[in-house]
Formats: structure tokens, sequence, C-alpha cells
């Protein structure tokens, strides 16, 4: 690990554990914890760690930001950092700026498109958007003509139709209708909206492997105090067994998440390459988060499942985030389709490679 990337995990692990509890908050009364909490991430450049220095932010590698989102998923915290990180990253593709405050990108679902006036104006419908509601801006890629332009609007400007995800957490229709950007530019050559999906992918991965490793550490240290014919649960093989599970599927999710961040890190281009990394850490992270959630619940017994305990919010975020930026259904067909379209003769080449 390199220095920047062992002081941004040590910053976002302090900062987590001081603002953001899982406990603390699953106890709290309000939503006062919020603000204090992004505020810090904000003072940290946590936010915008993909962002280069020259446009302001904190020149951190990919992989490091990576890292931030892993550790940031061991909490579970509802805090829209992903997202702000993966617009701020958006925006700083075409050379602009990311505006202070929350951020959010758009779309983020496969096959939805939106569309770009000569004028500049922007028009279209974008589905299960996370936070839209909470962000001050939200950052675009848009079509002009079949040329792809990187826009930031104010949220403001767009209309609202409220959605949640199995978290309860906001994941709005964003619908704009000839809304003019705050700014725009065109995107890199070659960039697509498969881009974006794709870092929103492996951003899940890295957050969903986060949380695998915290309800693991919860399992665990649950099964060591939780007494049965007395003596702990954990020394009845069955139990056993399943924890053993649960330490396979963290791992892994672990490697898978962290071989994509490590390929997107060196990658020139969105290649063959990083699509089989990323549609592996995406369909691996999702499987591993339905197996271990069910794992995690077994050992906990009804007890994960009250308002009281946190391990319900760790669960709910593994199961949304197998959904965000596509299933694993999905990233299993598109890898399919991308496989076959090369030849069963580039097949052995393209895995030996990795």
């Amino acid at each position: 690990m390199t220095e920047i990337a062992s002081l941004a995990a040590e910053t976002t692990t302090r900062i987590f554990r001081d603002l953001g509890d899982p406990q603390t908050l699953n106890s709290a009364r309000d939503e006062s914890w919020r603000a204090p909490l992004w505020s810090a991430l904000e003072e940290a450049y946590l936010t915008r760690a993909w962002v280069p220095e020259s446009l302001g932010g904190a020149g951190a590698g990919i992989a490091d930001g990576f890292e931030v989102l892993r550790i940031a998923g061991a909490f579970a915290v509802a805090v829209p950092l992903a997202e702000t990180l993966l617009a701020a990253w958006l925006l700083a593709r075409a050379g602009l700026e990311a505006p202070a405050g929350i951020l959010t990108p758009a779309p983020v679902r496969e096959g939805e498109r939106l569309d770009m006036a000569h004028d500049g104006r922007v028009s279209g419908r974008a589905r299960g958007i996370p936070f839209a509601r909470d962000a001050a801006h939200v950052a675009l890629l848009a079509r002009r003509g079949e040329r792809p332009m990187v826009a930031l609007v104010e949220r403001a400007q767009c209309a609202i139709e409220p959605g949640a995800d199995l978290a309860g957490e906001p994941r709005d229709t964003l619908v704009l209708a000839n809304v003019r950007p705050l700014a725009a530019a065109e995107a890199p050559a070659g960039f697509s909206e498969d881009q974006l999906f794709s870092m929103g992918a492996a951003a899940r991965a890295a957050q969903m492997s986060g949380a695998l490793e915290a309800i693991l550490e919860r399992s665990a240290a649950y099964a060591n105090e939780r007494i049965a014919f007395e003596r702990p649960i954990a020394r009845f093989q069955a139990v056993q067994h399943q924890l053993a599970r649960l330490a396979c599927e963290t791992a892994a999710a672990l490697a898978a998440a962290g071989s994509a961040a490590e390929t997107l890190e060196t990658a020139r281009d969105f290649d063959d390459a990083v699509l089989l990394e990323v549609a592996s850490a995406k369909i691996r992270a999702g499987e591993a988060a339905g197996a271990g959630a069910a794992i995690a619940h077994q050992v906990h017994g009804a007890l994960g499942f009250s308002a009281e305990h946190a391990l319900h919010r760790y669960t709910q975020r593994l199961w949304a985030w197998r959904e965000d930026f596509g299933s694993e259904s999905a990233w299993a067909a598109r890898l399919g389709r991308s496989l076959a379209a090369r030849g069963a003769d580039a097949l052995w080449p393209l895995l030996a490679a990795r």
C-alpha cells in the first residue's frame, strides 16, 4: 500500500469510527449526525479522492479511492460518499471542476440515455439515481447526437420522482426538461455510459466487500458471546461451518473487488480485460453478499432482524448494492456476450493474462 493509500485508509477509518459507528447511529433519534460526518469527509478530501489536484481534488489513485469505499462499506453508513466520488470523477474526466457538497451521477442504469440539444440543454429521465433528492448538483453523461458530453446541473432544476431501495435509501427518478447546465464539456474520446457503469459497479463491489468483512467480524464475535447449552455457540460444529463459509465468501469478494480496483488503476482504456475484472467483481461480490447476509442472520438468529441491532444496516445495504449499476445476472449476460464475440480461441489468453 502506498503512503497516500495508507493515509487515506487511516483517515477514513478514523472519521467513520468517530462519527459513523453503526450501532450508535442505529440508536440515534434523528439524523443530526449526518452534517458532522459529511463535513469531516469533505475536509479530508475523501469526497474528491479521484479528482486531480489541478481541479481542486486530492489527486489520489483509482485504487486508493476504492480502498476508501471498502472501509466506508465496513461501516454501512447512509451517506453518498461513493456517489459523490463517482460524480466528481466523471466531471474530472471532462476537465470540469466539482462543486462542494453532495453530488450524484446519472444515468446509472444500462440502456438509459440523456440527450443534449445543440443549445446545450439536457432532457431525459434517469431512474434509480442514488441520493438524488439530497444532492446539490448532478453530474450527467449526455449525448449530443452521438457525441458523449459531460454536464453539471443543479439538482433543483430537475424534477424528482421519489423512490427507495431495500435499505430505505433514496433511489429517485430524475426528470430533466430542457435543463441548462452550469458547465459542460466533451467527454474524452471513446468515453461512454459503459465506463460510468463499470466504475459504479466496481465501487459497489468494494463497498460490499467491506460490509462482508464487518458482518464476518460481528458474527464471529457474537458466536463466541452467545451461550447455548452452557457453551458458546461458536463451539458447535454447524455454527463453525457457517462461519467458515462466511469467511470464504468474504475472502472471495475482497479478492475480486481488489483485483478490479488494481486493473482500473493501471488500465489505459476500458477494454475487455477491464470488463472481465469488473464483471467478475460485481458478480462474485453480489453472490457473496446474498450468501453472507443469510449466514450472518442465521448465526445471530432473530436478534439480527431487530431494529435495535445494527446487523440489518449491513444486510439491507448488501441486498440493495447487488442491484445498483447492474445485477449479477446483467453483468453475467454482458460478460458472456463479450466473450462469445471474441471467439473460443481468445478466451484462454484473456484469462491467463489476468
